[in-house]
C-alpha cells in the first residue's frame, strides 16, 4: 500500500487543489494523508474556514486521512512549515510526498535545494544581509552569483520554495519519501485574478469577505461544506475580530518578553515595543514594523505568535504527535500502517492527551488555546471548548 502525503493550508479546499490530488491519483498514488495547519496559517492570519470544515472539504474531495501540522510549525517560516509537515508525513508511513510548484521539475527543485545546502552560500549572503535586503532577497542573490541566474529564479515563486524546503527537510531527517511535484495551474499563489476556474486562496478570501460567489473557484463539494459554515456564522473567519484585543495584550508585553516570540531576532523587539505603543489598528501595527529587511508576512506571524502566548520554547525540534483531525475511505488503512512504526504518539481522542509526556503536553495545550480565541474570529463567536469537543471527522 503505496501512501502519498500531501502538506496544506487548504485556506480554503480550490480547484487547483483538486486538480493535485486528481494528478497524484493518475500517477498510482494509492491512500493519500494531507497534514493540515490548524486554525491559524503560515501567514499570520485566522484562517478562513475552521480546521474541522477544512477538514471535511478535504476528505469529500478525496483525501483518505487528515492529521494537524501544529501551531509552532503552522505558523511558521517556510523552513519550519515544511520540516515540521514532512516529519509528519514520515511518521505515517508515507511512501512519497506530493506538492504543486510555479516550475513543476523535481530535478530543477533539487539543484535549487543542493545550492543552498552549500557551505559558501553564508559567506555570500552577508554583504546582501549588512546593506539592508531581506533574508529571501540575500540568499536569492548569493544563489544566482555562484549557482547561476536560473537556479536564483526558482526562489523567486512561494510553491517553488516550499518545495525546495520540502526537499531540505527530507535531506535533513534523512526521509525516505520520494518527492513528487506538478506544475501548478491557473492564477499564481498571491495572486488577486481568477483564470478560468481557477482563483487563488488569496483572491477568494478577498471575494468571500466581499460577500461575493466564489463557487466558481471551489468544487462542488467543498462550496458545499463553505456555505454550511457561512450560513452558521461561522466563516469567514477574520482576525480583525479581535483587533482591540491583540492590541491590548501587544500593549502589555514588555520587551523581555517580546523578544522569545519566534522570528524575533537583531533586537526586532524593541522595533515591535515602539510600534504597539503607537499603533491604533492591526494595519497600523503591520505598517509600523514592516521594513525592507523583514516583509510583512514575518511581521504578522511574529505578532500573531506574541498575541498567542507562543515564545521560541515550542518550536524546537519536530511535532511530537500526530493528531487525527478526519478519516475518509482509506484512513483506517494509513493510520494502521503509521500505528505500527510512528515514533510519536497517534491521538484521535481528546482525552488521550493526557498520556502525553511534559513537552507534548504544551504543545497541545497552547492549541487548545488558540482554538478557543479562533472563535471569536467567527462571524458569531462561539463559546470555548470547541477544540475540545468536537470529535474526528468521518466520512
Amino acid at each position: 500500500m503505496a501512501i502519498t502525503g500531501i502538506i496544506a493550508e487548504y485556506n480554503p479546499f480550490h480547484n487547483g487543489h483538486a486538480f493535485l490530488i486528481q494528478e497524484l491519483r493518475k500517477s498510482g498514488a494509492g491512500p493519500i494523508a494531507v497534514v493540515l495547519s490548524g486554525n491559524f496559517v503560515q501567514r499570520g492570519e485566522a484562517a478562513i474556514l475552521s480546521k474541522w470544515a477544512r477538514t471535511k472539504q478535504t476528505l469529500l474531495c478525496g483525501a483518505d486521512l487528515v492529521v494537524e501540522l501544529p501551531l509552532p510549525w503552522a505558523v511558521a517560516g517556510a523552513e519550519r512549515f515544511a520540516s515540521g509537515g514532512v516529519f509528519l508525513v514520515a511518521a505515517l508511513g508515507a511512501d512519497r510526498i506530493g506538492f504543486g510548484s510555479e516550475c513543476g521539475d523535481i530535478g530543477r527543485l533539487k539543484q535549487a535545494a543542493d545550492a543552498l545546502a552549500s557551505p559558501l552560500l553564508h559567506d555570500a549572503m552577508r554583504a546582501a544581509l549588512d546593506s539592508g535586503s531581506t533574508f529571501a532577497a540575500a540568499r536569492q542573490q548569493a544563489v544566482g552569483s555562484l549557482f547561476g541566474s536560473e537556479t536564483a529564479s526558482l526562489l523567486s515563486e512561494p510553491n517553488n520554495i516550499l518545495g525546495i524546503e520540502y526537499l531540505k527537510a527530507l535531506e535533513r531527517l534523512h526521509a525516505s519519501l520520494r518527492p513528487f511535484t506538478i506544475k501548478r495551474a491557473g492564477s499564481g499563489h498571491n495572486s488577486r485574478e481568477s483564470a478560468g476556474g481557477n482563483a487563488s486562496s488569496a483572491e477568494i478570501r478577498a471575494l468571500l469577505k466581499k460577500g461575493a460567489d466564489v463557487s466558481a473557484y471551489l468544487p462542488a463539494d467543498a462550496f458545499r461544506v463553505l456555505k454550511a459554515e457561512t450560513e452558521r456564522g461561522r466563516a469567514p473567519a477574520d482576525l480583525a475580530y479581535l483587533e482591540r484585543g491583540i492590541l491590548a495584550k501587544l500593549r502589555r508585553m514588555s520587551r523581555q518578553e517580546l523578544s522569545r516570540v519566534p522570528d524575533i531576532s537583531e533586537g526586532l523587539e524593541n522595533r515591535v515595543e515602539a510600534a504597539v505603543q503607537k499603533a491604533r489598528s492591526l494595519e497600523e501595527l503591520y505598517r509600523l514594523v514592516k521594513s525592507k529587511r523583514y516583509p510583512l508576512a514575518r511581521i504578522r506571524r511574529i505578532l500573531l505568535s506574541a498575541f498567542l502566548e507562543m515564545d521560541v520554547s515550542y518550536c524546537a525540534g519536530s511535532p511530537p504527535y500526530l493528531r487525527v483531525l478526519g478519516i475518509g475511505k482509506h484512513g483506517a488503512e494509513i493510520l494502521r500502517k503509521a500505528k505500527a512504526q510512528s515514533p510519536v504518539p497517534i491521538l484521535s481522542r481528546h482525552a488521550a492527551a493526557r498520556s502525553l509526556n511534559r513537552r507534548a503536553a504544551k504543545i497541545w495545550e497552547l492549541e487548545n488555546r488558540a482554538a478557543d480565541l479562533y472563535a471569536l474570529c467567527m462571524p458569531q463567536a462561539a463559546p470555548c471548548g470547541f477544540d475540545r469537543t468536537n470529535g474526528v471527522v468521518v466520512l
